[in-house]
């Protein structure tokens, strides 16, 4: 099998000889051009013909976002990651970018301790998504889409599959800020329940979402905060490093942000807000799960089918990585699979 041929464009030498050295360990990769800014990089592009880009986002002469715009002019399906800081400045670009056709990001890595550590974030964060885009680009391997065996669903009684929905509850990573913007465009101000959602995001990045979404949408979204209290027609967003589980008080549902381990890798995670609201809401609830890579989300899904309640996840062609979705749908836990522009449709149905 040949190599992937990566790209490596970063205006700091050492981030480029530490993404050099990290990639280079990988016996399916190789390195074939480094830049220190978009000028060269977009002359290198026809010469080392990449697999894939590894994209800075603040760089002198022409920045990460110009520099995509210009990649996507004569590069429409070459698959570009952005490396960026987790600050507001990096946040706002990088959300900037996915807009303009970048198929992922990975943060650079910040207070780890040491190089060591540094290192092996890069390697965890950085060469799986490498590997899922450069095999096709848009799914993963067939073999890492058979889902783990759940123990054997109990039949739940018919007359369960009929509750009505109160709440919906989403999980999403690759791909997702552009599904959740096409997604939640699609409802309306007066919707009738609240809308609860994690996306694999970091601090910082997350609280940008929010807003950004919230200025697109006729629903408002938030970063969820402790102790919040849900409403219909609204849409809350676990915030980066936080789970978010829903806690019922007298007449009310309030969110907890807690730090308990990650699971799946993953803080926030889906399966936690899931089983969350399976448990709260019973039959009651609607679970989506959109684009993303990994199973995050695949045992809660479990957990709601379990109570009676009801699931929906994004179709193979319209999802950036049919991880998530796919694991869900390949257990049998979906009640239905649907392309992103049918969902929002749907879900309104089963809520009306």
């Amino acid at each position: 099998m040949p190599k992937l041929r990566i790209l490596i464009v970063d205006d700091s030498v050492i981030v480029r000889r530490m993404l050099n050295n990290v990639l280079s360990e990988s016996d399916q990769i190789e390195v074939v051009g480094v830049a220190p800014n978009g000028h060269i990089a977009l002359a290198k592009i026809p010469q080392v013909n990449p697999d894939l880009i590894i994209l800075d986002v603040e760089m002198p002469e022409i920045d990460g976002l110009e520099t995509l715009r210009r990649i996507r002019q004569t590069y429409k399906q070459l698959p570009v990651i952005m490396f960026s800081a987790i600050t507001e400045r990096g946040a706002m670009a990088t959300l900037d970018a996915l807009t303009l056709g970048a198929n992922d990001y990975v943060t650079k890595p910040a207070n780890l301790g040491s190089k060591e550590a540094a290192l092996e974030y890069i390697r965890k964060q950085l060469i799986p998504k490498i590997e899922v885009f450069c095999s096709r680009g848009v799914t993963l391997p067939k073999k890492s889409l058979t889902a783990p065996i759940i123990s054997k669903q109990r039949k739940v009684p018919t007359q369960l599959l009929s509750s009505k929905v109160e709440i919906v509850a989403i999980g999403v990573s690759t791909g997702g800020p552009e599904a959740l913007y096409q997604l939640l465009q699609g409802f309306p101000a007066n919707l009738r329940v609240p809308i609860v959602i994690v996306q694999h995001m970091p601090p910082v990045f997350t609280t940008r979402l929010a807003e950004r979404l919230s200025s697109q949408c006729q629903i408002p979204v938030h970063e969820a905060k402790d102790g919040d209290v849900i409403k219909s027609g609204e849409a809350w967003i676990a915030p980066g490093d936080y789970h978010i589980v829903l806690v019922r008080e007298g007449t009310q549902v309030r969110i907890q942000t807690i730090q308990t381990p990650r699971e799946n890798s993953c803080r926030p995670a889906v399966d936690v807000l899931f089983r969350s609201v399976a448990k709260l809401y019973q039959g009651g609830v609607l679970g989506v799960v959109l684009t993303g890579m990994g199973q995050d989300g695949l045992h809660g899904c479990a957990s709601i089918r379990e109570v009676g309640g009801q699931v929906l996840v994004q179709d193979e062609a319209s999802s950036v990585v049919w991880g998530m979705p796919g694991m869900v749908a390949n257990a049998g836990l979906a009640d239905k699979i649907l392309p992103l522009n049918k969902l929002a449709e749907e879900i309104i149905r089963r809520i009306d």
